[in-house]
């Protein structure tokens, strides 16, 4: 029966860690609410705000005001953490499980095209 106890444990693991799961949420929805994060990843959203915190924190993602809410940018060159894959960059896995990164758009009231053709 031990056996049988442990065994059903080891079936609840996964390949993505919460931290991944988050950042792919953002890379297919940058104005994303960390309310909507918090259901789409089946987690708090105090465990989100905290990961969104450490993404910030160790440069994947950046974060700016876009009225009563919060955009966010995953940082272009960005790569994983674990020696196993260090010097691999993010973005890869991101465009395969969240479709391709979109460009940082200009801040408001800044028009690309102004001074061109």
């Amino acid at each position: 029966m031990e056996n049988e106890h442990a065994g059903s444990r080891r079936n609840h693991w996964t390949f993505l860690t919460n931290h991944a799961r988050v950042l792919i949420a953002i890379a297919r929805d940058p104005g994303i609410r960390l309310r909507d994060l918090a259901a789409i990843c089946d987690l708090t959203e105090r465990t989100v705000q905290t990961i969104v915190t450490d993404l910030e924190a160790d440069g994947y993602l950046t974060r700016t005001r876009d009225g009563r809410r919060n955009r966010y940018a995953i940082a272009p060159g960005a790569r994983f953490r674990h020696p196993a894959e260090a010097g691999r960059e993010i973005a890869g896995l991101l465009a395969y499980l969240a479709g391709p990164l979109s460009a940082p758009t200009a801040p408001p009231g800044q028009d690309r095209a102004a001074g061109g053709a």
